[in-house]
């Protein structure tokens, strides 16, 4: 087991651009790109508008769906499916810790009223390898 998280860690320890699943208010699944990064102990985190679609629906149900791994498929050796639940902080401390230059794009700085980071805490981790059809999976 300590194998297979070294090698999930692996995949989610740097930024990268991820399909992230929410949940509408009316129950249909609704998925966009947003730029994720992972932890030793698997959260997830992400930074948002306050404003956004996401946000409503993480604070109606934090049930969240991500894909992330592949970022070339002509190279791609394997992927993560990864259900868990999710909220929306807006912590200071957190805030300058998630805060990156290419962010100014999206707000003035890691004090805008609009900066949010999404906390993904997942509880069921699947990695795929492009070898095999059948994952290993790891539960929290």
């Amino acid at each position: 087991m300590a194998d297979l998280k070294e090698r999930i860690y692996g995949i989610i320890k740097d930024y990268q651009l991820v399909s992230l699943a929410t949940v509408t208010e009316d129950g249909k699944p609704w998925v966009r790109y947003v730029m994720m990064v992972g932890e030793k102990d698997f959260t997830m985190k992400f930074t948002t508008p306050i404003k956004s679609r996401k946000v409503n629906h993480i604070k109606n149900n934090g049930e969240v769906h991500i894909v992330c791994g592949v970022s070339n498929l002509e190279t791609a050796k394997q992927y993560l499916q990864i259900q868990g639940k999710a909220k929306i902080s807006r912590d200071a401390v957190l805030r300058d810790e998630m805060w990156k230059d290419f962010m100014t794009r999206y707000f003035s700085g890691p004090d805008d009223p609009n900066y949010g980071v999404g906390i993904v805490k997942p509880y069921c981790i699947e990695l795929f390898s492009m070898a095999s059809r059948k994952p290993e999976i790891w539960e929290g």
